[in-house]
């Protein structure tokens, strides 16, 4: 598997884990292979409708920003197979 057929593994079972809830905005953050583990750790951000900032110009133009969401999914590199999806924290920025 290389890193094309892992973003894309990893992609379309995001994508079916969470049917229900409206992705969108869906990303690719970040690849790593982990040669010792043999596994892919994908990185994916995406959006939810129900998760939405609200700031001071919201109130007057309705509008909101929805929050990022990171999941790291891990996939073995000789089966494909997804074996963890797990959050990734995101520090703050100050």
């Amino acid at each position: 598997m290389d890193a094309k057929q892992a973003i894309k593994a990893a992609k379309s079972y995001v994508n079916d884990i969470f049917e229900d809830e409206g992705l969108m905005n869906l990303g690719l953050e970040e690849v790593k292979f982990k040669e010792f583990e043999n596994c892919w750790e994908i990185t994916l951000g995406f959006s939810r409708p129900w998760n939405a900032n609200r700031n001071s110009l919201s109130g007057l133009t309705g509008a909101q920003t929805p929050q990022r969401t990171y999941k790291v999914i891990v996939i073995k590199d000789d089966t494909g197979e997804v074996i963890e999806i797990r959050n990734r924290e995101v520090e703050e920025a100050r």
